[in-house]
């Protein structure tokens, strides 16, 4: 039993340690994830710790039910309408991206390491993908919004294209052990089933677990173990069937958070922690695997390998893939720099370890190493890549905080939290006067908190700056009572700066708008509505922030909804004087 509670000590020790060290990550500006690995590795044979952990079956173990947490968990928290502006590419990446950038990065890693050819491509293979906990991690905790056709792009393409990179690794695996049996036929018959049942199984997975969970009357720490031991039968029953457990269980992670329950607050709440869990604990876990000073005697190879990848192989397989969706080259950039790596590339790494591959060390070695610089360089820097390119937009107009109440399996009341700034049209009224602002009648104030205190609605209460107000109204109001609550400085120098001084109706006639502002548009245009001259003039889906310079002026899309209809469209004018 000594052994055992030495285990268990060591184990909370090494978490304990790496959520504390969260609290540092933001101010040095290190992804957090980079800190959970030098965790690992401070605790490992060459360093203070000193602990000598070899098993490679383990650590693979290890990974891919950490793996299969994390995707699970960004699948419940990825929304349908993304898919409406970002399925084609996304999937394009996911496919075309990491065999276009694992094919350039073979070549250089072949005649960079002098090689076997099979041995380069099959380190390629493994660095090839992005890494899904990497990307969701950073983009959702870097404190920026993100161009939603940016964003998207990236997420689900972290979550679709484990299955080709996969693919390759057990292919090159092939190549290298059994070259005699492998077949292109049998390559195809892989990747079909990897995809064809990794979708079948998540979605039908899905389907059954949502379900479930809006059925059943469990008691509500339950809801997330029903999803949490669902998606794992989902990802190892796929991958017994030879699919892609992976794929499998984001998409089933997908269809779960879009079909909302009374259960769905409950488990997103538990699964965000179980998430944090699950990469803390997978990349100590790699950082003890590896070993830092063997690392070292192959730095100047990672590092040219990870500067190839960065700069010359993913821009280019990034640039080729998007090039018929017609983004922009600001977009295609961020999508090319923040292909992250992160743990998938590691536990790819292990296969060939753990199955014998000749030099097999070696690949662990430069693509951890390759892993840790992408982190470093890449991931501390997706903030500013995102001012720097312009593919972020002012933070939304929302709610303080928001709470679903259930009052029955199929109906819901939204309780949103607003505070009440100095400047703002709250300032001074009495909560009742919100819902004749209005004009809704399902809008509520249901508790005004000042002071810390529950305090007592009065016909004379009158609201001043430093309240939280509670209402019970409709999601769909959530931005316009934001934009009631808020001051209005914040709103001019941040959204009238980006979006325009004004807001135009997107069904207005453009022939008006064009009268009103000398607007310079052609004939075929003038009986078109503003929201279709901006859908026609960008030629592709909108999303929030997509902008069309007419002469001097710009409109850019301002609020949309959830299936793709522009609601409200800013118009910016040239400065007074004619200046740019």
């Amino acid at each position: 039993m000594t052994g055992v509670n030495a285990l268990f000590l060591l184990t909370g020790l090494l978490l304990f340690i790496s959520v504390l060290a969260s609290t540092v990550s933001a101010r040095l500006g290190l992804p957090l994830l980079l800190l959970f690995l030098g965790v690992g590795m401070l605790a490992g044979e060459d360093g203070p710790g000193g602990i000598v952990f070899e098993d490679f079956f383990i650590a693979s173990m290890i990974g891919q039910a950490a793996l299969s947490v994390i995707l699970l968990d960004g699948g419940l928290r990825t929304r349908v309408s993304s898919f409406r502006v970002a399925l084609k590419p996304a999937a394009v990446l996911a496919t075309w991206g990491v065999i276009g950038t694992a094919a350039l990065l073979g070549i250089f890693a072949t005649w960079l390491l002098g090689v076997d050819w099979r041995l380069g491509f099959l380190l390629a293979a493994i660095v090839g993908s992005t890494d899904a906990a990497a990307v969701f991690a950073l983009l959702r905790n870097s404190g920026v919004r993100l161009n939603e056709r940016v964003q998207a792009t990236l997420e689900i393409e972290s979550g679709a294209n484990d299955p080709m990179a996969i693919l390759l690794v057990t292919a090159l695996v092939g190549l290298l052990l059994q070259p005699e049996v492998s077949t292109v036929g049998g390559f195809a018959w892989l990747l079909l089933s990897q995809l064809g049942l990794g979708a079948i199984m998540g979605l039908a997975g899905g389907w059954v677990l949502s379900r479930l969970m809006a059925r059943l009357s469990l008691p509500e720490g339950l809801y997330a173990l029903l999803i949490l031991s669902g998606g794992t039968l989902v990802f190892a029953a796929t991958n017994l069937l030879d699919g892609s457990g992976f794929l499998a269980v984001y998409l089933a992670g997908v269809v779960v958070g879009n079909r909302r329950s009374h259960a769905t607050e409950h488990v997103l709440r538990v699964m965000d922690g179980l998430a944090w869990l699950a990469q803390a604990g997978m990349f100590v876990v790699l950082g003890m695997l590896v070993t830092p000073s063997e690392l070292l005697t192959h730095a100047w190879e990672a590092l040219a390998m990870a500067v190839f990848l960065t700069l010359v192989a993913r821009p280019l397989a990034v640039a080729i893939g998007l090039w018929p969706f017609r983004y922009k080259r600001n977009e295609l950039a961020y999508v090319s720099w923040v292909g992250l790596r992160g743990a998938v590339p590691v536990v790819l790494a292990i296969f060939p370890v753990v199955m014998g591959v000749p030099d097999s060390r070696l690949l662990f070695d430069v693509a951890f190493a390759v892993v840790l610089l992408s982190l470093l360089v890449q991931g501390a820097t997706v903030p500013m890549a995102a001012r720097w390119l312009k593919v972020e937009v002012p933070p939304r107009d929302e709610p303080r905080d928001k709470r679903e109440v259930w009052v029955d399996d199929e109906a819901a009341v939204d309780l949103l939290e607003y505070r009440v700034a100095p400047g703002s049209r709250a300032e001074g009224r009495h909560p009742d006067d919100v819902a004749a602002e209005f004009s809704a009648i399902d809008v509520r104030c249901v508790a005004l908190v000042r002071g810390g205190h529950l305090h007592r609605l009065t016909i004379d209460t009158r609201m001043i700056p430093g309240d939280s107000v509670w209402f019970v109204a409709p999601d769909e109001l959530g931005q316009q009572l934001a934009r009631y609550f808020g001051g209005t400085g914040g709103e001019l120098s941040a959204n009238a700066s980006f979006f325009g001084e004004f807001v135009v109706d997107p069904a207005c006639l453009a022939s008006d708008l064009a009268d009103a502002y000398g607007l310079d548009i052609g004939p075929s245009e003038r009986n078109k509505s503003v929201g279709e001259l901006l859908r026609d003039r960008l030629g592709r889906a909108a999303v929030v922030g997509d902008r069309v310079r007419i002469g001097a002026f710009t409109l850019t899309v301002r609020e949309m909804t959830d299936k793709g209809l522009i609601t409200a469209i800013g118009l910016k004018c040239p400065p007074l004087g004619g200046g740019r």
